[in-house]
């Protein structure tokens, strides 16, 4: 008798409503329950919440679960201060009071630096700022909806490439904010508005700027529209034809001051989302790291030199190295606009480590570290060898900058300090900053 192969059926999904108990809250912000010994991720639950769920997906370590219902409310529990919170991907902690966000925060660098650097210490003060209208830049999302020939003006929706249409952010700089609706309202007027990609806006401490990525070029009545917009805010605009490209139209050119330095910049650089905070996450830095007259200092992953900067006011000598060239330019542009002649900016791939390059063949008394959520692999073996007394690492990541820890506390350095910088409130993003020393 023939035998057919069958394959096995899949296991079905249990969709049924069922209650869970929230016990705690994972790296993420999401809750943790428990079915079986199994892990029940649950976004948008709180510890000691009983919650009515629907699973969404169920593997064999963990299963994850949809919020349909609050049974029992946390305390801890508050109403979102967003219209569109319950929708829009942008901010994922904002049912959980500010003052429980920060305590989760500090909380969570605590243990992921306990559980992989083996590191527990009582924590210094957090770095703190306004939880509304802080962000100084933001993407918003436009496209052209083929059924209803709206123009979609937003954000993305929760793990999802739709947007959700918004006149409005709270987290958003004041500044900034005003120019949303009014913005949404002229881009509802162009042509062709299936090729527009998307706007970002930007504050500098002396203008705003706009920036419209477009897929092909603009008619020229669109075009001057802008142009007259930008010019009636007294903003700032630029046009985006391709991704690599960018074309100052009108207006000022932005920047930002830092520690007393003017730090000019282009949309497209990195700076801070934060200001408020990244202000005082400069002047911890350099109070963490002792500065005196006669110090040599090694700024890796430096940027547009945010931290160089104000730090070659205070040190004899200042080495900043970058990985993108452009950046590297704009450094050394922005130094010597401030007549800072103390630096040197080098271009070199630090994912690649250091080994040939000429500042690696340098001594320096103190470093500072300010890698991507990457950390810095590539380079933190090495850092020994540098001679620094005083390492300053700041953390985008806190599981990478617990897993770079551990090199640097097998190189003889200590952990002599550990803070929470908030520059993200109502979202699980936790950025962090760490001292090590050796003697």
């Amino acid at each position: 008798m023939a035998r057919f192969f069958q394959p096995k059926k899949k296991n079905q999904l249990n969709t049924k409503h069922q209650s869970f108990m929230v016990e705690k809250l994972d790296h993420h912000g999401a809750g943790i329950a428990y079915q079986n010994k199994k892990p029940i991720f649950i976004e948008g639950a709180l510890p000691g919440e009983q919650v009515l769920g629907q699973l969404s997906e169920s593997k064999s370590k963990f299963a994850r679960a949809n919020l349909i219902k609050v049974q029992k409310a946390s305390e801890q529990r508050v109403s979102p201060v967003c219209a569109y919170y319950q929708e829009c991907g942008g901010c994922n902690m904002q049912h959980l009071s500010i003052e429980s966000q920060q305590q989760y925060k500090q909380q969570t660098l605590n243990q992921l630096m306990s559980k992989f650097a083996r590191q527990s210490m009582d924590l210094e003060p957090p770095i703190l700022g306004s939880e509304q209208g802080y962000r100084r830049r933001t993407r918003i999302s436009l496209k052209l909806n083929k059924k209803t020939r709206a123009l979609e003006f937003g954000f993305r929706k929760k793990h999802s490439n739709e947007i959700v249409n918004v006149t409005h952010c709270p987290v958003l700089e004041r500044e900034l904010d005003s120019l949303v609706e009014p913005l949404y309202q002229l881009l509802q007027t162009f042509s062709n508005q299936e090729h527009l990609g998307h706007l970002e806006l930007v504050k500098g401490d002396n203008t705003r700027v706009i920036v419209l990525r477009h897929l092909k070029p603009l008619a020229k009545q669109d075009q001057q529209s802008l142009q007259q917009f930008a010019n009636q805010h007294q903003a700032t605009l630029y046009l985006m034809p391709d991704s690599e490209k960018l074309e100052h139209i009108a207006g000022a050119r932005a920047y930002y001051l830092e520690a007393g330095v003017k730090i000019p910049f282009e949309p497209n650089n990195f700076i801070q989302v934060n200001q408020s905070v990244n202000q005082a996450m400069v002047k911890q830095a350099l109070n963490w790291l002792a500065l005196t007259a006669q110090d040599r200092v090694l700024d890796l992953f430096c940027g547009l030199g945010n931290f160089s900067l104000p730090i070659a006011q205070k040190a004899t000598h200042v080495v900043g190295v970058e990985g993108v060239d452009t950046m590297v330019a704009k450094a050394k542009e922005n130094a010597a606009m401030n007549a800072i002649d103390n630096t040197q900016f080098y271009q070199a791939n630090l994912e690649q480590g250091i080994a040939g390059q000429p500042w690696a063949a340098e001594k320096f008394d103190k470093i500072l570290l300010d890698p991507a959520r990457a950390g810095a692999s590539g380079v933190i073996e090495q850092i020994s060898t540098l001679g620094a007394s005083r390492i300053v690492y700041v953390s985008c990541n806190p599981a990478t900058l617990a897993r770079d820890s551990l090199s640097l506390l097998s190189q003889g350095y200590k952990l002599q300090k550990l803070g929470m910088l908030d520059m993200f409130p109502h979202t699980s993003h936790l950025e962090s900053m760490a001292l090590f020393v050796k003697d």
